[in-house]
């Protein structure tokens, strides 16, 4: 169990991530020494908080993995198989072509922080299980593998990112291309 923040750290703390999750939005790299200019914070406090730009983006990133987990454990009860798979990848995708921390926090290969591997773990195994149960179940083909939705996945959100459009777009976008993927992931007999 960690130690809560004192006030002023914890103020420290959200504005720190406020300026992060304002710099990724913009496709701007994380640089601690410049998150501390725009925060108005010392370099120090910015780095006691935050041992690396890897760790304050997975910490900005943590609110998504959350939800996104969160939303997996609720599919998970669904007893639905093909309901329970669309309604995960569905709000998968959606986090993937509006968060722009979630990429670069759930391709890295190694995590800055504990939550992160706990989350992204749980989120494999989420994915897992849902395909594994609407395999069984006969709602989607027999050759897709586990390793599969990851990629299909990616490569969605890299289509929405090319060809999405506006802003206000983007969700339509990528809710279009998720239909024509679910479209080939079912079962012929369905």
């Amino acid at each position: 169990m960690t130690t809560p923040l004192r006030k002023d750290a914890a103020r420290n703390w959200e504005r720190i991530t406020a300026v992060a999750r304002d710099l990724v939005d913009q496709g701007t790299a994380l640089q601690l020494n410049d998150v501390a200019r725009r925060a108005g914070l010392g370099v120090g406090t910015v780095y006691r908080h935050f041992a690396t730009p890897e760790a304050l983006l997975e910490s900005v990133a943590t609110p998504c993995l959350e939800d996104l987990t969160a939303h997996g454990e609720r599919a998970l009860a669904d007893p639905d198989p093909w309901r329970a798979l669309e309604a995960f990848l569905t709000r998968t995708v959606e986090a993937q072509v509006t968060d722009a921390s979630l990429a670069p926090v759930t391709a890295a290969a190694e995590d800055a922080l504990p939550r992160t591997t706990e989350l992204k773990a749980a989120l494999w195994s989420t994915g897992r299980v849902l395909l594994d149960r609407a395999r069984e179940a006969g709602a989607v083909r027999a050759d897709l593998a586990p390793g599969d939705l990851v990629p299909l996945m990616c490569g969605i959100a890299y289509a929405v990112d090319v060809h999405g459009g506006a802003p206000g777009d983007r969700i339509d976008t990528a809710h279009r291309y998720l239909a024509a993927l679910l479209g080939g992931l079912r079962a012929k007999s369905r």
